[in-house]
């Protein structure tokens, strides 16, 4: 099984571009769109057969968004003008992977925590709580020792939430959905390269569907 990311620099003269980022919708817009390049007939959560994750990276030039799956995204589905676009296969870097090789790696994921029952019925507390700040910290460097790596060094900073609204399949009232995000960027070691493939692969965390989880990693830079 290949791994396929794709870079999209979008248009920003484009209208689609436009109302694809523009508004609190922007993570529903984008995972729409980005499933629209992937074949219509995967059966009930084509997101999770195709393993579809993207993000949103803010660069000197604009907005990048950023495509991982494990099927090829046919890129001809975009409409004309929304930007250009470039893919490539992982399968070299993941197979490079080893033991004690230096990374760096990007994240922007939901950090939470769930209380038990007997918590959440003596402080009120919903049934997801959002982490922030040193307890989001805490819970990166959780995740990613459960994906095979040593955080080395760690920078975080929140970004806005991924929003959307879910109809439901039968009547009923429409579901919203909320994400809190957090980017973390830093250094790490890997201890264990299978684990890191397959959080790679998989995702890190909740709201996969809406621009959290894609977990990136690239050669550590060596000075001389």
């Amino acid at each position: 099984m290949s791994v396929w990311l794709t870079r999209i620099i979008p248009n920003p003269r484009s209208p689609e571009v436009r109302r694809d980022l523009a508004g609190r919708n922007t993570a529903m817009n984008l995972h729409r769109r980005l499933m629209s390049l992937y074949p219509s007939d995967a059966g009930p959560d084509p997101r999770a057969r195709f393993g579809v994750l993207f993000r949103i990276d803010d660069t000197h030039t604009g907005p990048h968004i950023l495509l991982q799956s494990t099927h090829q995204p046919d890129l001809t589905r975009l409409p004309e003008g929304y930007g250009t676009h470039q893919s490539r296969p992982l399968d070299a870097l993941l197979d490079a992977l080893k033991p004690g090789l230096s990374i760096r790696y990007r994240c922007a994921a939901s950090p939470v925590r769930k209380p038990g029952a007997t918590t959440r019925a003596l402080y009120n507390l919903p049934a997801v709580v959002p982490l922030t700040g040193a307890h989001a910290d805490e819970w990166w460097t959780r995740q990613a020792d459960a994906a095979g790596l040593k955080a080395l060094t760690l920078h975080s900073r929140p970004l806005d939430a991924a929003q959307a609204t879910r109809q439901p399949d039968q009547s009923g009232s429409p579901q919203r959905i909320h994400h809190a995000r957090t980017r973390f960027d830093g250094s790490a070691t890997i201890t264990d390269p299978d684990l890191l493939r397959q959080k790679i692969t998989e995702g890190i965390g909740r709201g996969k569907a809406y621009g959290c989880g894609l977990l990136t990693i690239a050669p550590a830079r060596t000075t001389t």
